[in-house]
């Protein structure tokens, strides 16, 4: 028994097992060199180091004095833009507010001048023409300017008939000077003449009745808006003359602070977007109410709408680009009493953008920021009501990263690289020398190393280390070799030692004989290597030895080559955590490995040796190394066998440990871990032994039935085993078997999608009408049976297509068509009846063994072993050994998909029962009434709309289309093997293709192709008579079960248990050995056709034995199962 010492498993098992156990220890190199080699490799890295620090501190003090330069640079041109942009703002703000109350004063002094008229009742004559003069002086364009006198409640009357009188007149001045393509008239008839709120619902009655007159205003004093510039109509069509601007809430505020202090007030608020293109939108603008004063007494305002975004396009288009301008306030409030603190804005050049209502700078730029008050009114607040507040605009400019890139430049890094540059060249003379000297002593070590390597995976570290020192003393590696010596002498005494304290366990996989009879070799080594890896982490976690690894059985041991007192607690923890993890693993590969994968089980036993005054009772262990070819690190003794004997006589997912092992562990207190077994079991060469089972929390979900009771569940009290580092849920445990095996389709389904695509060249679009309409039209005309064909012409062989194929693992069929792909099999799976045998999980059963033939097919044309992908003569000759199955991806798709479908709604009674039943199907169909109605409904749902991807990746002609269906076709009904009519059609085809007077062209090798892949589907969907005995004796049972339950229920005439054996040998007889011979006569599937010949011969043996005793225990068990 050869030692594996290391504990690593497969690579690929990083992703598939989430185990939480630390990774297996790195190998670690000896350290072989001499004292003078070291020191010679330290003064190198000694002077590397050296060299490495003056290149990298020259290169970083280079680099950073190019960088403060730049960073000066930057520092001082944002100083000057900053201070250049504040005082620009201030003075042109300030200009703002000298002129409107310079227009304040004008507007006062020329109502005082007009002795026939007072306020309210004044009108600015040319409001327009003056209102566009100042205006021009504001530094952005077309503001909003207004005038609103204060109209006290008694005087409404009055200013309705004053707005009736003198709204014409300087509505005509205002067109007359705006150029304004419209009459007074219209005008008129649009204006309001009464105070007014925001409310329309009575300005609307007004406009259609002008006897309406209803004050929407509130009581008291009014500031109607009057006079306007530039002159629209306001919201809903109405001119905005007399609109109550005291009700609304921030001009409400504004009016307070201005007629209580005579001072302007300034504040923000959110208003429309006037811009072209902006209906609906909102902007936050700020709004300047300026006193009008008539001999100290407040009259009304003058209203200017300040947009800050024009202000900034009109105000800053010489230089100021990737920069941020934030205006803030010390109190800004908008009409809905949100807190409006901030401004912020892009400028880039004359272009402004509104970044949002709050300090959008970049953080990292906060010591680098321009601040100027731009707004400062002076107002005294002992003047103001107690809750408002006039507030202080300030402006900060901040860069960007935009701004900051302009001044940074490739110098810096330049000049660091010429420094780089200088000691690289003087670290590669220094280099070059050292490869030099080193090359011949850098060989010598790695051949040390791969040498310890190898030795350190055959032996254990202890005994590695004492071959070596074997080795110092004297040629021990020649005694490996030859342990007699050359001249028949002993040659040194053996590495071997008596070990007091061990406990061994053997672990074996239930049912992998069986399972692995239905894989292909691949996916065998894929089981075994991602289970032996989850095996080797949890034996380096918990420091127990993995000896070797038996087939599918894996030995280890605790206690050895390092004593450890705990052993027989540690091998018990340990097992427990296999036995966990094997069902986490099987569950997850069962979507890669196919159906039954997860019903693999652990079967575990345990032997502990103990030397004590009676050795005959617990036996010995021998440890050491067996010299000769291939020495290994071996166990020999009596514990070995007698721990094999516990696992052999062990049950699925159950521990068995030997009297003695139960013994420790009780004396360790630990009597909680064990339950003893009932009974005795037999033991070769021990006789009746008593033995026990590991009690365990995670293993007691799927024991055998019949130790349910012998193994009660463990209540939550009693003391675990120990933290059995259980992989995590990934998603696949948490499914049902049915899912998986829906994941299980779909995977097999993808890659042979990925080889059509790759030989289609990719994925062509659908627009081809004529496609569609033969998509709507196709199997319409006829039922499926009549659509059967003798020959298909498959796709003829091109290398090209080939080479493509090679790499189609890396096609993506995209995330559409997987999702389809997995819908569509989710529904295929839902529309199979919950029959024992016709069920989905049979149909999986069946597409494993299509795929696994394929694979033999695909494997010889490939060229593995026969001959290479380069030597394209080989390769058309391995073309026409499969005669074109394999050229063509197309059919090994069809092939799969039809044995997934090909029992879909199967009623689970054959197809005479169905005719005479007269079901629906069979008045359709007359015969192969189960088989052509699966193609129906899989075709039927296949074409929906919403499997449109799916299909676009399968075909993207109309040939193919048609091929694809033909083949669908042919493969499901060849699975109607009842029909005689139908069989002898085959048997006559099968005699004529293969015959030796057949002519050989293309026609022909598509003839025999299709009849190989008839004869393909039939094998696969017995294939459990052509598999190991385990698998062939579930399923016949299932079987069983499905007739003689129909037979129960009145479905069939006579009852199938009286004849059950002898037909299963006349079935065996006259169809699955005969077709068993035809796959191995054809050529086409390699040593694949021998093995299911070798089976089915293997299995009409066993049946002829124990065939009549399984009919009892059938009959029995249907018997037992019915009372429930």
């Amino acid at each position: 028994m050869s030692t594996n010492g290391s504990h690593t498993g497969p690579s690929y098992m990083e992703s598939s097992i989430g185990a939480d156990s630390p990774e297996p220890v790195m190998y670690v190199a000896p350290a072989v060199a001499n004292k003078e080699q070291k020191a010679v490799t330290y003064l190198k890295f000694l002077v590397f180091f050296v060299l490495l620090l003056a290149v990298c501190g020259t290169t970083t003090a280079t680099f950073l004095l190019m960088k403060e330069e730049e960073h000066g640079d930057f520092e001082a041109s944002f100083a000057g833009l900053g201070s250049e942009v504040g005082t620009v703002t201030r003075q042109q703000l300030d200009q703002l507010f000298v002129a409107l109350d310079a227009y304040s004063l004008i507007i006062a002094s020329e109502a005082q001048s007009d002795s026939n008229s007072s306020w309210p009742f004044v009108y600015v004559s040319n409001f327009s023409a003056k209102s566009e003069k100042i205006t021009a002086l504001f530094g952005f364009d077309a503001p909003s300017l207004a005038i609103a006198p204060l109209v006290r409640q008694e005087q409404r009357n009055r200013w309705r008939s004053y707005v009736l009188e003198t709204a014409p007149v300087w509505y005509q001045e205002s067109i007359d000077n705006e150029g304004l393509n419209v009459t007074v008239e219209e005008y008129m008839d649009i204006t309001v003449p009464f105070v007014h709120k925001n409310a329309f619902e009575h300005t609307e009655d007004f406009l259609e009745d002008k006897t309406v007159a209803v004050e929407t205003a509130k009581p008291g004093p009014s500031l109607p808006l009057w006079q306007t510039y530039p002159l629209v109509p306001g919201s809903k069509g109405i001119m905005t003359t007399s609109y109550a601007f005291q009700e609304v809430p921030e001009l409400a505020d504004l009016y307070t602070i201005s007629s209580s202090t005579l001072r302007p007030s300034v504040g923000f608020s959110r208003l429309p977007d006037t811009r072209p293109g902006a209906v609906g939108q909102m902007v936050v603008d700020s709004q300047i109410v300026q006193p009008i004063t008539d001999n100290g007494n407040f009259v009304g305002i003058l209203w200017l709408r300040l947009p800050w975004r024009e202000f900034f396009e009109r105000l800053y288009v010489d230089g100021v680009f990737g920069t941020i301008i934030v205006v803030r306030s010390s109190c800004g409030v908008d009409a809905r009493g949100d807190a409006i603190r901030a401004l912020s804005y892009k400028i880039e050049g004359s272009h402004a953008e509104f970044l949002g209502e709050f300090d959008a700078h970049n953080p990292k730029y906060d010591d680098h920021v321009a601040s100027e008050v731009i707004v400062d009114l002076k107002v005294d607040s002992a003047q103001m009501p107690s809750d408002h507040c006039v507030p202080i605009l300030t402006l900060d400019l901040y860069p960007t990263d935009e701004f900051a890139a302009r001044y940074e430049t490739s110098r810096p890094t330049l000049y660091a690289t010429v420094v780089v540059a200088i000691f690289a060249f003087t670290s590669l003379l220094f280099l070059l020398y050292d490869y030099s000297v080193g090359r011949r002593q850098r060989k010598f070590m790695e051949r040390i190393v791969k040498q310890d390597q190898i030795v350190s995976n055959v032996f254990p570290a202890a005994i590695r280390d004492r071959l070596y020192e074997s080795g110092q003393k004297g040629s021990q590696s020649d005694a490996l070799l030859d342990p007699l010596g050359s001249e028949g002498g002993t040659a040194g005494s053996p590495l071997a030692d008596l070990f007091p304290e061990t406990t061994i366990v053997f672990a074996d996989i239930a049912g992998f004989t069986a399972w692995s009879s239905a894989r292909e070799p691949a996916q065998v080594f894929i089981l075994l290597e991602t289970i032996y890896g989850a095996f080797d982490k949890h034996a380096y976690r918990r420091n127990v030895f993995k000896v070797e690894t038996v087939g599918d059985c894996y030995v280890a041991v605790a206690g050895l080559p390092e004593p450890d007192k705990d052993h027989a607690a540690i091998v018990c923890r340990f097992a427990r955590d296999c036995v966990n993890t094997m069902k986490n693993v099987t569950v997850k590969l069962e979507v890669m490995l196919g159906p039954d994968t997860s019903d693999l089980d652990l079967r575990v036993g345990i032997h502990r040796l103990a030397l004590t005054s009676s050795l005959s009772q617990s036996g010995q262990v021998t440890a050491g190394v067996l010299r000769g070819e291939r020495s290994r690190f071996q166990l020999f003794g009596d514990t070995m066998n007698t721990a094999a004997r516990m696992e052999s006589t062990s049950e699925r997912n159950c521990i068995q440990v030997s009297q003695v092992t139960a013994d420790l562990l009780v004396a360790s207190g630990l009597s909680a871990w064990v339950v003893p077994r009932k009974g005795t079991i037999f033991v070769k060469g021990k006789g009746e032994m008593q033995t026990y089972w590991l009690n365990t929390k995670a293993a007691q979900v799927s024991r055998p039935s019949k130790l349910r009771n012998e193994l009660p569940v463990v209540s939550e009290t009693l003391p675990d085993i120990g933290d059995s580092s259980s992989e995590q849920d990934d998603g696949i445990e948490a499914m049902t078997k049915g899912e998986r095996l829906v994941e299980y389709n779909v995977e097999v389904l993808t890659s042979l999608l990925q080889q059509v695509i790759a030989s289609q060249n990719g994925i062509a679009s659908r627009n081809d009408t004529s496609l569609l309409e033969v998509e709507a039209t196709i199997g319409t005309g006829e039922t499926v049976l009549e659509e059967f064909v003798p020959i298909i012409p498959l796709k003829r062989f091109d290398a090209g297509d080939l080479s493509k194929r090679h790499e189609a693992s890396s096609i993506d069929i995209g995330e559409d068509a997987r999702n389809q792909l997995r819908n569509f099999l989710t529904n295929v799976a839902s529309m199979y009846r919950e029959n024992p045998f016709h069920n989905f999980e049979h149909a999986s059963h069946v597409t494993a063994s299509v795929k696994k033939l394929l694979t033999r097919i695909v494997n010889v044309d490939d060229g593995n072993g026969l001959c290479t992908p380069s030597d394209s003569v080989n390769l058309v000759d391995m073309a026409g050994h499969s005669y074109g199955i394999t050229s063509d991806p197309l059919a090994q798709f069809s092939v799969v998909f039809s044995a997934i479908i090909h029992d879909m709604d199967h009623p689970g009674v054959p197809n005479a029962q169905l005719v005479k039943e007269n079901t629906r199907s069979a008045q359709i169909f007359k015969k192969s009434v189960a088989e052509q109605n699966s193609v129906e409904l899989a075709w039927s749902m296949l074409m929906g709309s919403e499997y449109a991807a799916l299909r676009a990746c399968i075909y993207n002609t109309e040939e193919e289309l048609r091929r694809f269906r033909q083949l669908v076709v042919n493969t499901v009904m060849a699975t109607d093997i009842v029909d005689k009519e139908l069989q002898a059609l085959r048997k006559a085809r099968w005699e004529t293709a293969f015959s030796d007077t057949v002519i050989q062209d293309e026609s022909s090798d598509d003839c025999k192709a299709t009849i190989v892949i008839e004869h393909l589907i039939q094998a696969s969907d017995v294939a459990h008579t052509m598999q190991h005995w385990h698998i062939y004796k579930s399923w016949n049972e299932k079987f069983f079960m499905e007739c003689y339950g129909a037979y129960k229920a009145g479905r069939a005439d006579s009852d199938p248990s009286t004849n059950w054996y002898k037909g299963e040998i006349g079935f065996f007889d006259f169809y699955v050995i005969p077709l068993a011979k035809k796959l191995d006569s054809c050529g086409v599937f390699g040593v694949s056709s021998y093995e299911y010949l070798s089976y089915a011969i293997s299995n009409r043996a066993e049946w002829t034995r124990e065939g009549e005793k399984l009919v009892q225990q059938y009959l029995a068990k249907y018997e037992a199962s019915a009372r429930y």
